[in-house]
């Protein structure tokens, strides 16, 4: 079945930063935490920001949308619809009933892991990873080596936020990595 087509947004979602809550000094002092909890509830600009990824991703062929737990279980499975693809959760371990395949890796400050149902990806199924925010790049690389290891072949890395200022796209320069809103500091 083909990909469905997506409503078309103006191409600029800059007006969507004013959906989202700026919260100084958490999760500790120092730190601006953009909360996305804010534009989430908002239906027009929840609507905006699945059409406006839906369509950067429109007639890619897209198989099957990976979303890491938590945030990207919020866009992941919209966004698969949208596609007509389907949706894979990408788990933090012991949460996936059956066997699964982990990878783990390295974190600024210690380590991290995650799990994916081994049977999730069928060899050469094109597949994009979806998350809310695109900081260092870690987990994203992370679930992209996942999924590359059980056989799919990466269409690209769709996020809502991008901290540019922490240059995420080092580790992912290998892939088509986009995202919708920028944030600079």
């Amino acid at each position: 079945m083909a990909n469905l087509v997506a409503l078309k947004t103006d191409g600029n979602c800059e007006h969507l930063k004013q959906l989202i809550r700026e919260v100084p000094d958490f999760p500790k002092a120092g730190i601006l935490f953009y909360d996305i909890t804010t534009l989430l509830k908002d239906k027009l600009g929840f609507a905006t920001l699945i059409d406006a990824l839906s369509e950067h991703y429109v007639g890619k062929d897209i198989d099957l949308v990976l979303g890491m737990e938590a945030r990207g279980f919020i866009f992941g499975p919209a966004l698969a619809y949208r596609l007509n693809a389907g949706f894979v959760p990408v788990r933090k371990p012991g949460k996936l009933p059956a066997a699964t395949e982990k990878y783990d890796y390295a974190l600024e400050y210690g380590t991290n892991t995650l799990e994916i149902h081994r049977d999730a990806i069928q060899k050469g199924q094109r597949v994009i990873i979806v998350d809310d925010l695109l900081a260092t790049g870690g987990t994203a690389e992370a679930t992209a080596k996942l999924a590359e290891r059980l056989g799919g072949e990466i269409a690209g890395l769709g996020f809502v936020v991008e901290l540019d200022f922490l240059n995420p796209r080092a580790k992912l320069q290998k892939y088509d990595v986009f995202s919708l809103l920028h944030y600079d500091k």
